[in-house]
Formats: structure tokens, C-alpha cells, sequence
């Protein structure tokens, strides 16, 4: 917990509070085998029932206040912990938020899941327990020795050779528990894993009749996450019985030596008793330890994989320098990239230019880079070697938000969120008046779609646009990247859901818009309408021209455009 000192510092006071509560709680517990010991020694042995009522009396008292003490405690503590989690949970969003996407690669989803919900909750609980018992069991420990002393040094000798060999013996277990849980936790995420999977794809399991497999994926998981549990909580529960074996027999030693000391006439009976009593309470303390070991290890594993997400240094948001593009013409200087923990180069020394204003088509087969190529321009990944500009500066010396806000994007796979239609097209400018909404729509081809839905713009999405079509996706993106009206607009494949006509229009009304447009295309239709068209092939730049241009000097070109123009010819046969 040492390293979140920075997130308890606001609540430092209550914090202070529940601690002196707890004391108080802990002082009357220590105080009450004393009191008990002067009730047998000056009333009961000696028949003195005012004694008794006395110092009775007094053990009632101070038992409310005890009570009282624990109640407010309870309260501050859990106001404590509350706040605690809540701020480390806003604290891992907003950090991953700034993540680059080599920095989300090192993370599932499903495990920032799990680090942000069961992790912290984790933490919380074990904050919680620690203001309210987990130190108050090692204080009462510490007490009742000290308290045993003070009693009799001749009986409390014991625990100088017992307390030493039970610390050995927790830290032992708290060592192991800390490597079992965070196993157990690394198995929970990819339960999360499995589970997320399936919710997202269980249309397609439906459809291809996978369900038993799936469940034994499933099972499979969770199996694994119970055997991890059940091996973690074996260890600790197994090596409590010895810690409790070893201060009964303590117990017994003190009973034993105090009988004789009892005759001899050097300890009083009422001693032996507060001496048994506070060995009891040692007992019921170490009772305790099997929770507090577990919720500790726990809670250091937890800990350790908060801190993997808190402790990533993002050094791509160190550049200050604000610029705002005045054209938007983009040049790649002999660009090279690979994914960050592989070795296969993904671009390899790319170099064109793009001026203010066009329309550029990217094409190229499966795996021939032109994604990568859209990724590195917003700087969702940083470039190997060469450098890119737009408008004569290197984009890695620009602020990364200001670069990011005067450019849209839209990715291959449509992304919606849970909300109203103009809520998702106002995601991509929250200052968009309902006006520029309704503009960005209808130059995306979806408004009249959306004047059609049971209540228009205030219709509510399904998660992830379950209620939509794909091409009505495509077109939602579409919006949201032109209500930002950008300098920059990447468009990749965002098209390819559209009918002809309709992509047509949605080109046309694109041209009408003052930014730099780079669209990749499967399309050679698509991309006869751009002033300039870029062939991709493992990497590297193998054609670059207008559509008449790649026709007479790029064989691949040729190739496809032959290829779409007979399966278009095949469909019109099809279709007479």
C-alpha cells in the first residue's frame, strides 16, 4: 500500500480518526484482563461484592465506549477506502486513456478489466479491514505481550520464545500467498477473456452451433481460476492450525507454571488469569491472521498489477508545441515501421506526398501495410526511421492532442457507443451545434436514415450499434469524423459496407469540404474519383498515380482492375 501514500494523503484526517478509534478500541480491550484480575483478586477471593460491582461497573463502561468507538470507526473507514478506490479507478482510466497503442497491446482488455474492478476492489477491502481490525490484531498481539509483562515477567516469559518463531512463520506464508494470489488473479483474467469473447461474438457462436465448445473453453478457465484458489487458500488455512497449536501449548506452559507460582505465593490467582487471558486474546488474534494473510497477499498481488498500469511512462505527450494546420498537405520521408516485439517490418522506406486539399486512394492486398500506414499519421504508433510532416512539421514535435484534433478518423471496424444518434456524431466534437450534426450527417449519406428512425436523432443505440446495418454504421463514423471538420480525414475502407450510388454521393460530398482526404479503397470504382492513387504491396510504395497513370505502368493495377471489371460483368448477367 506504500506505493499509493500519494492517494490517501486527501484523507489523511479521517484516516486519523479511525486509526484513534481503533486504539481506543484496542485500550479496552488490554485494560479489561487487568480489571478482571482485581475483581478475583480484591472482591471475589476476598468477598467483597462492592469491589466487585465497582470495577464491574467500570468494565461495562468502558465496554459502550468500546462500542460506540468501533461504529464510527466502521464509518470512516469505509468512507476512506470508498474514496480511495474511487480515486485509483479514475486515476488507471484516465492514465490508460493516454496509452499508446503499443502500450494497450501489452495490456488485454479483459485483464485492465479485472485491474480496474476486482484489483481495486481488492485494495479497498484490505484498507478497510486495516482501519477497522487488520492492525488491531498485531497491536493486540504486541499489547497483550507487553500488558503480560507488566502482570507478571515470570509467567510472560514464554511468548520471548514463541512470538519470534510465529513472526518467521507469517512472513513465510505472506511470501508464498503473495505468488499464489497473483497467480489466481492472472487466472481471472482470462476468464474475463474467455467471457468477453463470448458475449461479443455469441451471434456467431449461434450460428456455427459452438456453444458446447465454447462452454469448455469456459470450464476450462474457470477450472483453472478454482484450482489456483483452492491451492492458494490450502496454504494459508493449513499453516494456521500450527501458529494456533503453538500458542495453545504456550497456554498450557502458562497454566502449569502459574499453578506452582500460585502456591509458592509469588503470583496471585487473578494474575494467572489476566496472564491466560491475554494469551487467549494472543490466540484469537492469530485466529485472525489466516484472514488478514489471505487479504494481504491478496492485496500485494492486486497492487503490483495497478502499479504495471500507473507506473508506464508515456513519452509521447512531451512535445508542447501547439501548431494548427493551415493546408494539410502530408509528405512520409522514407518511412519505415514495425510493430513494437516483433521483427517483421510492416512499412519499409515510404515516401510520397499528399497536397493540401486531394482526395488519395490507398490500395494493396491483405497485410500490404495500409492501416499501419493510417495509424502512424495520428501517431497511434511512433515511425522507426524516415520522418512525416504535415505542412512541413515533423508530427513527432507536435502536441499530441492538438495533432489528433484537427484529424478525423474513421477505422475499418465501425465503432459505436451506447446512446442517442446524435450523441455518437456529437462524440467526435462535443461543442457541435445540432445544426453542424445535422450538416456532418447529410454530407454522410445517413440523414435522411436517421429521419426515419422512431425518433430521429434522439433514437438510442444498441451496444455497439446492434440495431444498425453495417453500411448505416459506416455512415454514423463518417459523421462523427466531419462534424470535428478536420484538416486531416482517414477514411479506412469506410466505404466498403455502401451501394454505388450511395458511395458515390458520399464521395462527392467530400470533395465539397476544405481538408485533405486519404481513403483506403478495395474499390478501383472508389478510386478513379481521387486525384491520386497509392499501390501498396508487403510494404513498400509500388505505384503511385492517377487511375490512367497505375493502368499503363502498374501490371498489378491492371491485374485488378480486370479482375473487378469481370466479376461486375458476371453480375449483370446474373442479375438479366
Amino acid at each position: 500500500m506504500l506505493k499509493f501514500r500519494s492517494f490517501l494523503k486527501p484523507y489523511r484526517f479521517p484516516m486519523s480518526i479511525a486509526l484513534l478509534l481503533m486504539l481506543i478500541e484496542l485500550a479496552v480491550e488490554l485494560i479489561h484482563p487487568l480489571l478482571m484480575a482485581k475483581i478475583i483478586d480484591e472482591g471475589i477471593l476476598k468477598e467483597d461484592l462492592s469491589v466487585v460491582m465497582q470495577w464491574g461497573g467500570i468494565m461495562v463502561g468502558i465496554s459502550l465506549l468500546a462500542f460506540a468507538s468501533g461504529m464510527v470507526n466502521s464509518f470512516y473507514a469505509a468512507h476512506v477506502s470508498q474514496s480511495f478506490g474511487f480515486d485509483i479507478r479514475k486515476q488507471i482510466f484516465i492514465k490508460v486513456q493516454s496509452f499508446s497503442f503499443e502500450n494497450l497491446s501489452r495490456f488485454p482488455a479483459a485483464s485492465l478489466i479485472t485491474r480496474m474492478t476486482n484489483d481495486i476492489t481488492q485494495l479497498q477491502n484490505t484498507l478497510f479491514m486495516g482501519l477497522r481490525i487488520m492492525l488491531r490484531s498485531p497491536l493486540l498481539i504486541i499489547g497483550s505481550i507487553i500488558m503480560s509483562f507488566i502482570v507478571s515477567p515470570a509467567l510472560a516469559g514464554i511468548f520471548v520464545v514463541v512470538i519470534p518463531l510465529i513472526v518467521l512463520l507469517l512472513i513465510w506464508i505472506m511470501k508464498r500467498g503473495s505468488r499464489y494470489f497473483k497467480r489466481v488473479q492472472s487466472k481471472l483474467d482470462k476468464v474475463n477473456d474467455v467471457l468477453r469473447e463470448n458475449l461479443i461474438g455469441m451471434r456467431l457462436v449461434k450460428a456455427y452451433v459452438r456453444r458446447d465448445h465454447e462452454g469448455k473453453r469456459f470450464s476450462h478457465a474457470t477450472n483453472s481460476l478454482r484450482d489456483s484458489t483452492v491451492n492458494a487458500l490450502r496454504m494459508i488455512e493449513t499453516s494456521m492450525p500450527i501458529l494456533l497449536f503453538i500458542m495453545n501449548i504456550a497456554i498450557l506452559f502458562i497454566l502449569w507454571n502459574g499453578h506452582t507460582h500460585v502456591i509458592n505465593g509469588s503470583v496471585q490467582v487473578g494474575e494467572v488469569v489476566a496472564i491466560v487471558n491475554y494469551g487467549f486474546r494472543v490466540t484469537s488474534a492469530l485466529s485472525m491472521f489466516s484472514f488478514i494473510v489471505m487479504f494481504l497477499s491478496r492485496s500485494h498481488a492486486s497492487a503490483s498489477r495497478i502499479s504495471e498500469v500507473l507506473d508506464i511512462e508515456n513519452d509521447r505527450q512531451k512535445y508542447e508545441d501547439t501548431y494548427t494546420f493551415t493546408e494539410g498537405n502530408v509528405v512520409f520521408d522514407q518511412v519505415s515501421f514495425t510493430y513494437p516485439g516483433t521483427n517483421q517490418v510492416v512499412l519499409n522506406d515510404l515516401s510520397f506526398t499528399v497536397n493540401a486539399g486531394e482526395m488519395i486512394a490507398v490500395m494493396g492486398g491483405t497485410g500490404s501495410g495500409k492501416s499501419s500506414l493510417f495509424q502512424l499519421l495520428p501517431r497511434l504508433y511512433e515511425v522507426n526511421s524516415g520522418k512525416i510532416s504535415i505542412d512541413n512539421i515533423a508530427i513527432d514535435s507536435m502536441n499530441l492532442k492538438n495533432l489528433r484534433d484537427q484529424i478525423g478518423f474513421v477505422p475499418q471496424e465501425a465503432v459505436l457507443f451506447s446512446g442517442t444518434v446524435k450523441e455518437n456524431i456529437a462524440w467526435g466534437n462535443e461543442h457541435a451545434t445540432f445544426e453542424e450534426i445535422i450538416e456532418a450527417a447529410k454530407a454522410a449519406q445517413i440523414h435522411e436514415t436517421i429521419e426515419a428512425l422512431p425518433n430521429k436523432y434522439e433514437t438510442i443505440i444498441g451496444q455497439k450499434g446492434v440495431n444498425l446495418s453495417g453500411g448505416q454504421k459506416q455512415r454514423l463514423s463518417v459523421a462523427r469524423a466531419l462534424v470535428r471538420k478536420p484538416k486531416l480525414l482517414l477514411l479506412d475502407d469506410s466505404t466498403s459496407a455502401l451501394d454505388v450510388k450511395t458511395e458515390s454521393k458520399l464521395l462527392a460530398a467530400l470533395r465539397c469540404y476544405s481538408c485533405t482526404t486519404l481513403l483506403i479503397t478495395q474499390k478501383i470504382s472508389t478510386a478513379q474519383g481521387a486525384h491520386k492513387i497509392l499501390l501498396l504491396e508487403d510494404g513498400i510504395l509500388i505505384g503511385e498515380g492517377s487511375h490512367d497513370q497505375l493502368r499503363k505502368t502498374s501490371p498489378l493495377y491492371e491485374k485488378i482492375y480486370h479482375s473487378q471489371k469481370m466479376e461486375e460483368l458476371i453480375d449483370v448477367q446474373a442479375t438479366n
